[in-house]
């Protein structure tokens, strides 16, 4: 039986990850590969991809904010579904981005009083102005009912 050179062998090296480790990898990929609807094999590569991940304090529910909205995004055409792959998904700087893009809100800001673009509501109009309006509805009704009524002769 074939041996490891003795500083890879203790356990207390970096070599090594734990059984908490090693379980929280493996859940975390499974909660990937259940958000992606993919199955995809747990290999060195993805744990060591997995394990950076975890090391750099990301966490299972910042993984599913940045899934379900790339997920939102490619539906929407604003994202390619390479950005699920799980070597893209990984690239840690671009997850930290993901991450912080998806918990923007995006608002408009709160309108300012001095603003000029603000609309003013219109003053109230007096008794004269509304009897005024009333007569002006009332002539252009009748303009247009006898147009109507006395088509012009070709």
């Amino acid at each position: 039986m074939a041996q490891l050179p003795r500083p890879l062998r203790r356990q207390t090296d970096s070599w090594f990850m734990d059984t908490n480790t090693l379980a929280a990898l493996r859940a975390t990929h499974e909660l990937y590969c259940r958000l992606t609807g993919q199955e995809l094999t747990l290999r060195f590569d993805r744990e060591r991809l997995w394990y950076e991940f975890l090391r750099a304090g990301f966490s299972n529910d910042d993984l599913k904010t940045v899934v379900t909205y790339l997920q939102k995004e490619i539906r929407a055409s604003r994202r390619n579904v390479g950005a699920l792959k799980l070597s893209n998904l990984l690239q840690l700087d671009r997850f930290e981005e993901d991450l912080s893009i998806s918990k923007v809100r995006l608002r408009s800001a709160p309108p300012s009083a001095s603003s000029g673009l603000t609309p003013s509501t219109p003053p109230v109009p007096t008794a004269a102005q509304l009897q005024n309006l009333r007569r002006q509805a009332k002539e252009a009704f009748a303009n247009l009912r006898r147009q109507l009524n006395n088509p012009p002769n070709p």
